[in-house]
C-alpha cells in the first residue's frame, strides 16, 4: 500500500512510503475495536462514586409506628430508603472499572482501527521534522500548510521529540503520540491521522509480533 510522502511545507516529495497491508489493510473486526475502546474508556474512570445507604444516615432507630392496624405500610426505621432524608437504595459504591483484555486483541483492534482510517483516506505520511525551539505557531504552521488546521489531529512520530511535543500541547485539537503509545481510541478519535516517516517501522513492527 503506498502513500505519497508530503513535507511540513504540504508539498509532495516525490517519495512513497510503503505501508504494510498486515496492519493498514486488513478486515476491521468490529468486536474488538469495541473492546479495546471500551477498555480504555473503562481505564479512565476513577471510580470513586459513593452514596450513603441506610446502615451510614444519621436517624433515629426507633420503629416509627406501630406494625399494624395503620391502614399503610409496615414501618421500621426512618433511615429507610422510601422517606425523604433516608439512604439511597443500590446507590453507586467505589469500585475499579478496569478489566483484562489478551494482548492479541488488542493489536488486532489498533490493526483494525488503522486499517479503518486507511480506508476513509484519513492517514497523512509526513517527512520526520523537528522544531529547534518550542513554539506552538511552529506548530500550528504545519497544521495550515497539511489544511488541518480545523481537524481534530494525531500526529504519531518515531521516538520522543521535546520539542514537537511541547509546541502542539496548547492547541486542543491536535496530539502527539510516539508509535509506541499508539491506542484505538486515539486513533479513532481523530479525524486524521498524520505518521511521521520514521514512526512506520515501529507501528508495523508493535503490531506485527
Amino acid at each position: 500500500m503506498k502513500v505519497a510522502v508530503l513535507d511540513i511545507n504540504g508539498k509532495d516529495t516525490g517519495r512513497k512510503a510503503d505501508l504494510s497491508k498486515d496492519v493498514f489493510a486488513i478486515e476491521p473486526n468490529n468486536h474488538a475495536v469495541y473492546l479495546d475502546v471500551k477498555q480504555y474508556l473503562a481505564n479512565q474512570r476513577q471510580g470513586t462514586h459513593k452514596s450513603k445507604e441506610r446502615a451510614e444516615i444519621s436517624g433515629s432507630t426507633r420503629k416509627i409506628k406501630k406494625q399494624k392496624g395503620t391502614g399503610t405500610a409496615r414501618a421500621g426505621s426512618i433511615k429507610s430508603g422510601v422517606f425523604k432524608g433516608g439512604g439511597r437504595m443500590f446507590g453507586p459504591r467505589p469500585r475499579n472499572y478496569s478489566f483484562k483484555l489478551n494482548k492479541n486483541v488488542k493489536r488486532l483492534a489498533r490493526k483494525s482501527a488503522l486499517s479503518i482510517k486507511a480506508g476513509e483516506k484519513s492517514i497523512t505520511v509526513i517527512e520526520d521534522f523537528n522544531f529547534d525551539t518550542v513554539k506552538t505557531k511552529n506548530f500550528t504552521a504545519v497544521l495550515k500548510a497539511l489544511d488541518l488546521e480545523n481537524k481534530k489531529t494525531l500526529f504519531v512520530l518515531g521516538g520522543s521529540n521535546n520539542n514537537v511535543y511541547l509546541s502542539s500541547r496548547n492547541l486542543k485539537s491536535s496530539e502527539v503520540l510516539t508509535s509506541s503509545e499508539l491506542s484505538t481510541y486515539k486513533i479513532l478519535n481523530a479525524n486524521q491521522v498524520v505518521l511521521l516517516e520514521g514512526a512506520i517501522a515501529g507501528i508495523e513492527t508493535n503490531l506485527s509480533k
